[in-house]
């Protein structure tokens, strides 16, 4: 199932990343303040915001696992959390050259959205680590389901007291009224948006088809291991005993 959505998924991911980096670079205009480090924030935001609903999805498809005790829905969270992860990482770095390059700081520890994102980052960062100090396969998915249920809860948490925070630094993407952006910034968003959606669905997709194609190598191999080492034991049981010779009389 995975391997038939790749290609199309794949296609569709190069087309809207070329859509993008072609708004980006000769469409968006340059910000009037910032120039044109500015433009960072078409990678930055898009990345967070595909983080954070990775972030959540695993925490459903956990739940979906707690649900059915299908190990599928296990091993779909797992991956859409690691995609995450390593996207949280992104944003951390694209944050702290945007943050450099704007604030003359590679970090602002009094800004909530930096601060409350690097703390998210880090409660997921212990995710893998507390999932494979467990050996049993069932307890390990349950635990790591338990976890990411909890990740998730908190993440909301997390994102609606930043946005109740009165007082910030860190640019808006929309205020409370609706976007403020102009339209060919806002439509360059939206397209770029769009494309790191696509890049995480497809890179989800692969993952899942790799982990899929490995699993069933493994049973093939287990299967054929079996099978020789029956075959080998019929071999022996089938196998006539030696003659052996009568004593010679003395």
């Amino acid at each position: 199932m995975y391997g038939r959505a790749l290609a199309p998924l794949a296609l569709a991911t190069a087309a809207a990343s070329a859509v993008a980096f072609g708004l980006i670079f000769f469409y968006a205009p340059l910000d009037a303040d910032q120039g044109f480090i500015q433009k960072i924030f078409y990678l930055h935001v898009p990345m967070a915001m595909v983080a954070l609903l990775g972030f959540l999805a695993g925490g459903v498809m956990a739940a979906m696992h707690l649900r059915t005790r299908d190990r599928v829905w296990d091993m779909r969270s797992y991956v859409a959390i690691h995609l995450s992860i390593i996207l949280s990482l992104g944003v951390l770095v694209t944050g702290s050259i945007w943050a450099r390059a704007s604030w003359g700081h590679w970090w602002v520890w009094d800004e909530p959205m930096l601060v409350s994102f690097l703390i998210v980052f880090l409660l997921y960062a212990v995710y893998q680590p507390l999932r494979f100090s467990i050996d049993d396969p069932g307890r390990q998915a349950r635990y790591a389901s338990v976890f990411a249920i909890a990740g998730a809860a908190f993440t909301v948490l997390n994102f609606i007291a930043v946005r109740m925070a009165a007082a910030y630094t860190h640019p808006r993407v929309f205020s409370q009224t609706g976007g403020n952006m102009p339209a060919d910034m806002f439509i360059t968003f939206l397209v770029s948006l769009g494309a790191m959606a696509l890049l995480f669905v497809t890179l989800w997709t692969l993952e899942l088809a790799s982990k899929n194609a490995a699993e069933r190598l493994r049973r093939v191999r287990r299967r054929l291991e079996r099978e020789a080492e029956y075959s080998e034991a019929g071999e022996r049981l089938t196998r006539p005993a030696p003659i052996r010779p009568a004593p010679a009389p003395r």
